[in-house]
């Protein structure tokens, strides 16, 4: 894909995915494909639902990744961060469903995927996942 390939960019007429399923992670070439540097996305209002209350739940997610071949397009990465919105998952799946779902689309040679989730009863939760797994 080249970025007359991307579907989103540009176009604001789109509409958010009702789900990760139905969403698409965009990439582009890494413009540096021999080069280790790293790529920081801070995610500050993510929201998913409980799924055992259907209350909303709030996180910051960090990614952080090496690319390889490929790198993840923002605006398709905003679009499937918003889908999670009224999914009811438990923050831990969520955080490694994430991860699973960028190492697909992007083959990576590392990623990493912290989430910083609101406080419930006095516990705040951070939940991180890597790739490859230490």
């Amino acid at each position: 894909m080249n970025a007359n390939d991307l579907t989103l960019l540009g176009h604001s007429e789109n509409r958010l995915p009702a789900s990760p399923d139905e969403a698409k992670l965009e990439t582009f070439p890494n413009c540096r494909p021999g080069r280790r540097f790293w790529i920081h996305l801070d995610c500050p209002e993510f929201s998913s639902l409980c799924p055992v209350t259907g209350q909303p739940d709030t996180a910051h997610l960090v990614i952080r990744y090496v690319p390889g071949e490929r790198c993840v397009e923002t605006k398709s990465l905003k679009f499937y961060m918003a889908s999670y919105r009224n999914l009811p998952a438990f923050n831990e799946e969520i955080v490694n469903r994430i991860l699973d779902d960028l190492v697909a689309a992007l083959d990576p040679v590392e990623l990493h995927v912290s989430g910083k989730f609101g406080a419930r009863g006095g516990i705040q939760l951070t939940c991180e996942a890597s790739h490859p797994e230490a």
